[in-house]
């Protein structure tokens, strides 16, 4: 049986991939207020056009490393349309959450995340596809661009945790025999 971490650290990565690569983006952004950390009491909408701002400079940068040629454009379209955002996920309303019963609770929690992992399904599908039309030198480019991008948000992620690790820099738990 996997352990839990087996399970959520290649979705949590997908996730990243999938977004393509706005933390990455915004690693490179020039220091400003274009650049300042968007907190959860932040308007939604403002943190949105955002983190949709730092896709395209993103994309637009992986795009000219890619080196992409005429034949491999459509399937970079592709590739890109299917990682544009729809709307942010709203959370539950706590007040109403707080009136469910523990197991309406975690139906509604199961719901959601299955809506993210037919959104997640989606992304990888475009991004297998968009994979395959590279060479092998863009493919390199590609994994090598998206390994900095999963390094940053790593880090940027035990920062918002007040500097505990992340999950996956601790060892297994659940796998260890007595």
């Amino acid at each position: 049986m996997k352990s839990i971490k087996q399970k959520l650290l290649p979705a949590l990565l997908a996730v990243g991939m999938s977004l393509g690569g706005s933390a990455y983006a915004q690693s490179t952004a020039p220091a400003g207020p274009q650049a300042e950390p968007m907190h959860a009491s932040a308007d939604p909408a403002k943190r949105a056009e955002k983190m949709q701002q730092r896709m395209a400079r993103h994309q637009a940068a992986l795009h000219d490393k890619l080196k992409l040629t005429a034949a491999q454009e459509p399937a970079w379209k592709t590739f890109t349309e299917a990682l544009t955002l729809g709307a942010m996920p709203v959370m539950p309303d706590r007040k109403e959450t707080d009136k469910l019963s523990t197991p309406e609770r975690m139906e509604q929690a199961l719901a959601r995340m299955q809506e993210h992992q037919a959104k997640m399904q989606a992304h990888l599908s475009a991004l297998k596809t968009f994979y395959a039309v590279l060479t092998l030198e863009q493919q390199k480019i590609f994994d090598d661009s998206h390994r900095r991008m999963a390094r940053h948000m790593r880090e940027r992620m035990a920062e918002h945790m007040g500097g505990h690790r992340p999950m996956s820099d601790h060892p297994p738990m659940m796998d260890k025999k007595p």
